[in-house]
């Protein structure tokens, strides 16, 4: 008998032929199977869940292989011969042009995902922005306030990150399969995954910063030791751990928002799954296999954010580099570039450029999960 982390039986709902039938445990899901009313290519999902997946997902009915006839088995590969036959392998210009159909289909829903996060953020960057260009004394009641605002709205921002983040994973599962959901439930089915998500994300967010601060380090002691040869020869063995370690942690957490969310996958399942899934495909040509096209989507998406901060920061980056050429003292120099922050004030453009890059932010969760369904359907 299935049972979850609480102790009580899984139930299921399947549709065949657009009718619901359930809920139902494991045993009752069998005898179906033994009576040929459920099959691996129909419609099935939790009773306590929204998401819909595929009966041959359901754990222990159609992986016990003892509980199989040879017919059952034969049924299955032909099942799975004919999906592969009406679903032919996507490239990567399907991938992405499927992504941004996804993604104009569901706007209306994607974007409340994303103020959830983009409102309180940019709430906060107002508000810090307010309190600098004031000139009163740090006891002003309105400078505390309007900070603690700040700090309260960035609180709020991360706590909704979350929420965001698994309701695009399963916006984008129900878009895909071409089922239309409302945004409450989408909202409501994404609360559940909270605690999982924030786990998973505080843990990503901390090995890559510890990464950075490793890179960091690296940098410092070759500018301490830059007239030692071994300090170098050390420095350069350093800094190739290091980019040892961060390609091989980018691939283990490549999938798991994913199966954190589609899967309902535990902490350590989502990180093991996530590096199984980057490192399949071997057989496959190299531009084909989940993980270089993860990196391709990645890159892209680096790149546009990248773009934009160079169009809204090339006048700073400008000025800057025109002080340092100029301005032989240090202090003179830092002098310099505090007042000519102080005196631009509010960017409009930057706000806007950044606002707009938070807007389409789920592009990238969109990929990632069209990826993660084209790799799984492979596999």
């Amino acid at each position: 008998m299935i049972r979850d982390d609480q102790g009580v039986t899984e139930e299921w709902i399947v549709r065949v032929d657009g009718k619901e039938y359930g809920p139902a445990n494991i045993d009752t899901l069998r005898e179906w199977k033994a009576e040929g009313r459920v099959l691996p290519a129909n419609e099935a999902r939790r009773a306590d869940s929204e998401l819909w997946t595929l009966a041959a997902e359901i754990p222990g009915l159609f992986e016990v292989e003892a509980l199989a006839t040879a017919s059952d088995a034969q049924l299955t590969r032909s099942i799975n011969a004919q999906a592969s036959q009406a679903l032919p392998s996507r490239g990567f210009g399907q991938i992405l042009a499927e992504t941004f159909r996804i993604y104009a289909r569901g706007f209306l829903q994607f974007l409340p995902l994303t103020l959830l996060v983009v409102l309180p953020a940019a709430c906060g960057q107002l508000a810090a922005m307010w309190t600098q260009g004031m000139q009163a004394s740090d006891t002003d009641s309105r400078v505390l306030a309007a900070g603690a605002f700040a700090f309260l709205m960035f609180i709020l921002s991360l706590a909704m990150w979350p929420i965001y983040v698994a309701g695009v994973q399963i916006l984008t599962a129900e878009t895909a399969a071409g089922r239309r959901t409302s945004f409450g439930t989408v909202l409501n089915e994404a609360v559940k995954f909270w605690p999982r998500v924030a786990a998973l994300s505080i843990f990503v967010f901390f090995v890559f910063a510890f990464l950075m601060l490793f890179a960091l380090g690296i940098t410092l002691l070759v500018l301490a030791g830059a007239s030692s040869l071994l300090l170098i020869f050390v420095a350069l063995g350093l800094l190739v751990l290091q980019v040892w370690m961060f390609g091989r942690f980018f691939i283990n957490v490549l999938f798991w928002q994913q199966f954190a969310v589609l899967e309902n996958a535990g902490f350590i399942d989502s990180l093991r799954e996530s590096r199984n899934l980057a490192r399949s495909g071997r057989e496959l040509p190299w531009f084909q296999r989940p993980l270089w096209r993860g990196v391709f989507i990645a890159s892209l998406w680096f790149a546009f954010v990248l773009a934009i901060a160079l169009v809204s920061g090339w006048p700073t980056l400008q000025h800057s580099f025109n002080e340092i050429m100029t301005t032989q003292d240090p202090q003179a120099l830092l002098q310099k570039l505090t007042e000519a922050q102080r005196a631009r004030g509010f960017d409009v453009l930057g706000f806007a450029l950044g606002l707009l890059q938070k807007i389409l932010q789920p592009l990238i969760g969109i990929a990632f999960v069209v990826l993660y369904i084209e790799s799984r359907r492979e596999r």
